[in-house]
């Protein structure tokens, strides 16, 4: 009776999910739109974070920490730097992330969800915008692979340095430090770059579909990832896996 009851119950639990997956878009949460977006097959986040500052260490009105007096372990140095940021930016006290979202726009899932974020948010139906964001969700995507990077922080002051390495990098700065690599180690490099603008899309990474006359990813490449150097210190590198990339009985990416 309990080996029947848990095959049964297996069997219920197994033709729910498979609903949930058949669900229709249109029909989708804001917490399943943005599931896909942050944490799917589709869409990753990368979070960085910085715990240098960690430990309390309270500021004088000068702007100076009582811990950069001299001290015999030889660290002042680092301490006055460190106080130096908290002198000018203000002292945080805590770990600080800065999250990176890294989503393959070229993938209609990705459009999808975008556009039911969008339509969840509007308290009066805007036709004009809807209709742009259909057409949105329908373009051809044929011979582009596009990767969309936008980010968030719980403090201003690190999403700020963000936004001007984004803003400042170019192809020229970009083309030779950012790529997409196979499973195999093969890379396709970066054709074309978007700084951010006030679309709430955020960067776009635009790499070739087609080399060497064949499609760069298939099934068959089993994983890829996306690597960028957008600065020294601002280095992307989230890995997808194509198995789990079928959407509608096609591969999306």
């Amino acid at each position: 009776m309990k080996k029947t009851f848990f095959a049964l119950l297996l069997t219920v639990l197994l033709l729910g999910a498979g609903s949930a997956q058949q669900k229709p878009w249109t029909e989708w949460t804001k917490a399943e739109a943005e599931k896909i977006l942050n944490q799917s097959a589709w869409g990753q986040t990368q979070t960085d974070t910085d715990t240098s500052e960690m430990m309390y260490s309270p500021t004088s009105q000068s702007g100076i920490s009582s811990s950069t007096r001299p001290s015999v372990t030889g660290t002042t140095t680092d301490r006055q730097s460190i106080n130096s940021s908290r002198a000018s930016q203000g002292a945080k006290n805590q770990a600080i992330s800065v999250n990176y979202h890294v989503r393959l726009l070229s993938a209609k899932p990705v459009r999808q969800a975008f556009m039911r974020v969008i339509e969840l948010a509007q308290k009066t139906p805007d036709k004009e915008l809807l209709g742009d964001l259909q057409a949105f969700v329908q373009r051809d995507f044929s011979e582009f692979i596009v990767v969309a990077v936008a980010f968030d922080s719980t403090d201003g002051r690190f999403s700020g340095p963000a936004l001007q390495a984004f803003a400042a990098s170019n192809l020229g700065t970009l083309k030779n430090k950012t790529y997409l690599e196979r499973k195999d180690g093969k890379r396709v490099f970066l054709m074309q770059y978007h700084a951010p603008i006030n679309d709430g899309i955020g960067a776009k990474f635009i790499f070739p579909r087609i080399v060497d006359e064949k499609k760069f990813l298939t099934a068959e490449s089993g994983s890829f990832r996306f690597y960028s150097e957008v600065t020294g210190q601002l280095k992307l590198n989230v890995s997808f896996k194509l198995s789990d990339m079928m959407y509608n009985g096609q591969l999306e990416y």
